[in-house]
């Protein structure tokens, strides 16, 4: 193959990327614009219902907006193309929801836009400066040369031993000029807007080897044993084997200095209350910047969320699905038993039996057909309010007389009877002598309460208690006899 042939094909590999057919499209422009307004800048999960939603109001203004080329269908369906386009991802939360989340293309390709749109000088003194700083520093730090790193750092403190005495000696200091500032704000927020697409790159390698690892189990066409050794194997190095995972590695040695964390703070804040900074930067810009930390850490933490995921999901995988499975066998293997011992009780030792080599399928006479309908649930009516007209006229004693027993009366008659105004020798006794409005079927309750309070003892027989209801009909109830003390007996005790 030729050179020139080599290099067509590995631009046509390029533009086979997620990130140039996303760009590439006539409908780039409406995508792009709402993925910015829906995920932002930090690419926050969205619930799938209500990125639908959003999807569709969004598009609904750029229509009124006068944009004709926009995509068709409902929310729901273009979040499907977007997902087969691989710009999309749909994936579980903590919470178990289904969520959106922007892929690595998708977002590299917001990336370039935005960089595209923001002002930038082609050359400056500030870049050229910084392109000398990062190979000096890089030069010092990678130098094999012993001798020669050595001269690097001599040479370094020299300077900064020279200015700092320049400085102290009260020399005139020289400040930055605004093309100065702005270009290194350029390149500082080119810089940072880059970071969400690097973390989205490291999920979704930790998401394809589990995919990977899970697949290889439900093929079975290796041992668990060593699919399980491969994992082990792959999970110890998950790291250091793969370009992405040592990127993230060296990320988070360094974002895990505390005093490192609190001088980029530190040094954010400085330049973002520089004099002139106000005229340099839009509210949006200096939110990006002020809120650099934030990413960072919400990056961090979404990759290690990832990877726990990953690794919770596998081990709950292996563990079930060995233990079903030994639980099953055991189990056939003791039926299988229970009915070896059951046939060999009953024939020889030579006799034989044919047994398949599947189990019979299971014949089932009658399946249920009608399950439960909500439908036939179906609410009593509501109570209304009742006219106050409408209700029966009681008297006073209609509703005593559906009342419970009259304890103030039936104490007054007690009272009676042991002062001998009452001819009765126990409480059925005085029962009978009462009137009919103290004979109802509740008194009787009534005079039992009275005599348990009072701590008279019953009999081991019973007597009748003739009980007359308030329409005039009786009934006969039977109770232990209870006698009424002597009031001479007590009054002598006492």
């Amino acid at each position: 193959m030729s050179e020139i042939a080599g290099e067509l094909a590995r631009v046509k590999g390029a533009f086979a990327q997620p990130t140039l057919t996303l760009l590439h499209q006539r409908q780039a422009p409406v995508v792009i614009t709402i993925f910015r307004a829906a995920f932002g800048r930090n690419n926050k999960p969205i619930p799938t219902a209500r990125l639908h939603t959003q999807v569709e109001e969004h598009l609904a203004q750029i229509r009124l907006a006068g944009e004709s080329d926009v995509p068709s269908g409902s929310g729901r369906e273009i979040c499907q193309r977007w997902m087969r386009g691989q710009w999309l991802v749909r994936s579980l939360d903590e919470q178990g929801r289904e969520v959106y989340t922007l892929t690595s293309h998708a977002q590299q390709a917001l990336e370039l836009v935005k960089n595209l749109a923001r002002d930038r000088a082609t050359l400056s003194e500030h870049r050229i400066a910084t392109i000398l700083g990062t190979v000096r520093r890089f030069n010092a730090e990678a130098n094999p040369d012993r001798g020669a790193r050595v001269t690097l750092l001599n040479d370094e403190i020299a300077r900064l031993t020279a200015e700092r005495d320049r400085l102290v000696d009260g020399a005139e200091m020289v400040g930055a000029t605004e093309d100065y500032m702005a270009e290194g704000f350029t390149e500082l927020l080119s810089l940072i807007s880059a970071l969400p697409s690097d973390f989205a790159r490291v999920e979704e390698r930790f998401a394809t080897i589990r995919s990977e690892i899970l697949a290889a189990f439900r093929a079975e066409d290796r041992p668990a044993g060593e699919v399980i050794d491969e994992y082990l194997a792959r999970a110890d190095a998950l790291m250091t084997a793969t370009h992405e995972g040592r990127a993230f590695e060296g990320a988070f040695t360094l974002l895990r200095d505390d005093a490192l964390v609190t001088q980029l703070r530190e040094d954010l804040t400085a330049l973002l209350e520089h004099p002139l900074t106000d005229g340099l930067l839009a509210d949006g810009d200096r939110s990006e910047l002020r809120g650099t930390v934030r990413l960072v850490r919400d990056g961090l933490d979404r990759v290690l969320a990832q990877r726990s995921r990953v690794t919770a999901t596998l081990k709950e995988y292996i563990v079930s699905r060995d233990a079903a499975r030994d639980r099953e066998l055991e189990q056939t293997l003791r039926q299988v038993e229970s009915e070896l011992m059951t046939w060999m009780a009953a024939t020889g030792p030579r006799a034989t039996h044919d047994v398949p080599l599947l189990p019979a399928r299971v014949g089932v006479d009658h399946l249920r057909e009608r399950f439960h309908d909500p439908a036939d649930d179906v609410l009593p009516d509501r109570i209304g309010v009742a006219d106050p007209a409408e209700a029966p006229a009681l008297s006073l004693t209609e509703l005593m007389a559906q009342g419970g027993p009259q304890l103030g009366t039936l104490r007054s008659r007690l009272d009676d009877a042991l002062a001998d105004l009452l001819p009765a020798g126990s409480l059925g006794e005085l029962f009978e002598s009462l009137e009919p409005s103290l004979r109802r079927p509740v008194e009787i309750f009534g005079l039992l309460h009275l005599a348990a309070d009072r701590g008279w003892s019953a009999d081991d027989v019973v007597e009748a208690f003739t009980a007359i209801r308030p329409d005039g009909s009786r009934r006969v109830l039977a109770a232990p006899r209870t006698p009424l003390p002597d009031p001479d007996l007590q009054e002598a005790s006492s």
